[in-house]
């Protein structure tokens, strides 16, 4: 930053030693010090905010450049698409006015054998599975022959269960 030797810092250092004392030479270096390191932190908050600020606009340059670059790929694709659709009709209207002798031919606007109407969408179809079912790896006829608990019983559901009959 500035350019300062050893000499010249000798030099302050004794002038302050003289205008300022021995005794009180410590709290103002100390206090000197705190106040060089806040002025360093604000300078380098100040070029962390400039730097955002630009890679905020490059990047907002950026982004406009791409969604330029989307609509003229968009805009070519719709134009390709357009001309193959308008070379499919002239074939097929060539191939239904020479081979069927009726002389009908597919108007401009109809839509292709291939295209659906517009707005056509398939119906929603339920896929038919339980999700909530609980299925695991180990077969049902496998834990009902070990004796595997498939279902939770209460406390006096168990002991009803397993209490000894009685014999009469």
């Amino acid at each position: 930053m500035f350019n300062i030797g050893f000499q010249e810092m000798a030099l302050i250092g004794a002038v302050a030693l003289v205008v300022i004392g021995p005794e009180q030479m410590p709290r103002m270096a100390r206090m000197a010090g705190t106040l060089l390191g806040r002025a360093q932190r604000y300078m380098a908050e100040v070029k962390a905010e400039v730097n955002q600020a630009m890679d905020l606009d490059e990047l907002q340059r950026m982004k406009q450049s791409i969604e330029e670059a989307g609509r003229d790929v968009e805009q070519s694709m719709r134009a390709a698409q357009a001309e193959v659709d308008a070379s499919v009709r002239e074939a097929v209207s060539a191939l239904q006015g020479s081979g069927s002798g009726s002389g009908g031919s597919t108007p401009a606007g109809a839509p292709l054998p291939w295209e659906g109407k517009e707005g056509d969408a398939p119906a929603y179809r339920h896929p038919g599975k339980k999700w909530r079912l609980k299925r695991s790896a180990v077969p049902h006829w496998y834990k009902a022959r070990v004796g595997v608990r498939r279902q939770v019983q209460s406390g006096s559901a168990r002991v009803a269960r397993y209490r000894p009959r009685r014999k009469f």
